[in-house]
């Protein structure tokens, strides 16, 4: 599949409410987001993330669960959220699920790894 664009879903709305009610569910271990901890610090983004989207040299866009487009919400009605997609002239290919966004343990090194070895095919 030819990859024109990236999409990471987040497991949480977005939104004021939608981010304090996840912090709210993180703080209290009930609410976990695998890719939340790769973009984000607890205060901010991370740099090495948007050195790593400007390294991609294609569009990666971050959506929350109340921000998803159709064809996006039905893919992640099927896989599951948090999940990264690659979207191309063939539709929606699911890259990376929660157990991948789990095993890179928040190292942006390490997600740019998986990803790099999915898209490859290995």
């Amino acid at each position: 599949m030819t990859i024109t664009r990236l999409i990471g879903v987040y497991d949480a709305d977005g939104g004021l409410l939608g981010e304090a009610s996840y912090v709210w569910g993180k703080l209290r271990g009930v609410r976990h987001c695998g890719l939340c901890d790769v973009t984000d610090s607890a205060v901010r983004r991370k740099p090495s993330w948007d050195a790593l989207v400007s390294r991609l040299g294609i569009p990666f866009e971050l959506l929350h669960l109340n921000e998803l487009p159709d064809e996006v919400r039905q893919a992640i009605a099927r896989w599951g959220a948090p999940a990264v997609l690659g979207a191309g002239p063939d539709g929606l290919e699911l890259l990376l699920d929660a157990t991948a966004l789990e095993l890179v343990d928040g190292s942006v090194w390490a997600f740019e790894r998986a990803l790099g070895d999915r898209v490859s095919g290995t």
